[in-house]
């Protein structure tokens, strides 16, 4: 987690729907596995963006699963979908469907780490 959000008060955090204006879908179409990293363009716009933007933004500078976005950041998995999208439409981040099995099955070792991580929610 970012000291940002650690140190968010958590009678103050704000409600999913206010940190994506109400959406649930953003332009770009996610899976949770999809992997995000940031641009240089994202990293050289990082005091741009608005907080939330700017904590996922940072936490992709190492690529990361949206299903990790979502636990390290403590946040909804859809809020972080639709996060990850604004970066990605913004051309701040840039994504990447997780490996593959030679038959397009997802590889199993990324569906564990997955796993994993939602298990730690």
């Amino acid at each position: 987690m970012t000291a940002a959000a650690e140190d968010r008060p958590s009678s103050l955090r704000i409600r999913p729907y206010t940190v994506t204006g109400g959406r649930t879908r953003s332009e770009v179409e996610l899976g949770l596995e999809a992997m995000i990293q940031t641009t240089s363009a994202g990293r050289n716009g990082l005091a741009s963006l608005k907080t939330e933007l700017r904590e996922v933004a940072e936490l992709c500078e190492t690529p990361q699963s949206v299903a990790e976005i979502s636990a390290h950041l403590s946040m909804p998995l859809q809020v972080a979908k639709v996060l990850a999208g604004d970066l990605i439409t913004g051309g701040n981040a840039s994504s990447s469907v997780g490996a593959t099995q030679g038959d397009g099955r997802p590889d199993i070792a990324l569906l564990e780490r997955v796993l994993h991580g939602l298990h730690d929610l």
